[in-house]
């Protein structure tokens, strides 16, 4: 148990027909929330924490506090480095502990994304670490700050990077995007389903706020065994302290700190019941 690589916990995912989630944090007590829910519900876990946000959540600071609550967890938790946009950041993961880095090299030509992805996959396997890369462009970004347009996967491209990248895990754009959506997205399951007949690495869905638990479920059973939650954690979190406060329950700071744990914890196991990784620790 305890802190482990992604690539097992994926595996497992893959082959028993359910996603692992993993939760973007901030902070000590969302890590706190979303590891009190794996543990009730007996549910392996990645915490991982995106490039974009280390400007509120310094990597060396965050970094080692996530794996060592990983560390100390009762059941399997990868620690994982979200959207890599500069090898200083990953090679500084992976120094950390990190068990698994992305590079998002979404945004470049193919050639030079399947490049740059192969050698982030080497730096990760010299650390003893998996390496996740991406292929089509998710819409949004992770902080907000972006609207990039979504650029739907190609299966045959996925086949060809995967192959060239030998990445453990691949992140298609299927139609989903980062932060929240205006309404229901219109997923491209048949997109998902070419690319996973094609491809061998568990899939990866980006931009899981506000996707229908029906389609959450769909996308599983068509291929995807990794589920990226990060904006329905930091909305859960200030919902969970806003009304603490409406309610007149916080009569200090650790009741605020309570209240940002009950928020992580609440958006955890909601998601895990939909990816139905509960039981599977």
């Amino acid at each position: 148990m305890a802190l482990t690589k992604m690539s097992p916990l994926l595996k497992k995912a893959q082959a028993e027909g359910y996603a692992v989630g993993s939760f973007s944090v901030a902070n000590m007590e969302m890590v706190l929330g979303v590891l009190k829910a794996a543990e009730e519900t007996k549910s392996p876990a990645i915490l991982q924490i995106a490039e974009v946000r280390l400007k509120q959540s310094p990597l060396e600071v965050i970094g080692p506090l996530m794996a060592a609550a990983a560390k100390n967890c009762s059941v399997p938790v990868a620690v994982h480095f979200d959207h890599g946009k500069t090898e200083e950041k990953i090679k500084l993961a992976l120094e950390l502990g990190f068990t698994s880095v992305m590079f998002d090299g979404s945004h470049l030509p193919f050639e030079e994304n399947a490049e740059t992805t192969s050698k982030i996959n080497a730096l990760a396997k010299s650390f003893g670490a998996d390496c996740e890369g991406e292929i089509g462009c998710v819409g949004g970004s992770e902080d907000g700050s972006e609207n990039i347009a979504i650029n739907c996967t190609s299966p045959t491209q996925a086949k060809e990077f995967a192959e060239i990248t030998g990445v453990d895990a691949l992140a298609v754009a299927i139609g989903n995007a980062h932060g929240n959506y205006k309404q229901a997205p219109k997923l491209r399951f048949d997109i998902l389903e070419q690319t996973a007949k094609l491809v061998d690495a568990p899939l990866v869905l980006h931009g899981g706020t506000g996707i229908l638990p029906d389609d959450f479920r769909k996308c599983i059973s068509l291929g995807i065994h990794k589920i990226n939650i990060a904006t329905a954690t930091f909305d859960s979190v200030e919902a969970s302290v806003r009304n603490a406060y409406s309610a007149s329950a916080i009569n200090g700071y650790y009741d605020l700190q309570q209240a940002e744990v009950d928020g992580a914890y609440k958006n955890a196991m909601k998601h895990i019941e939909i990816f139905g990784c509960a039981g599977k620790a």
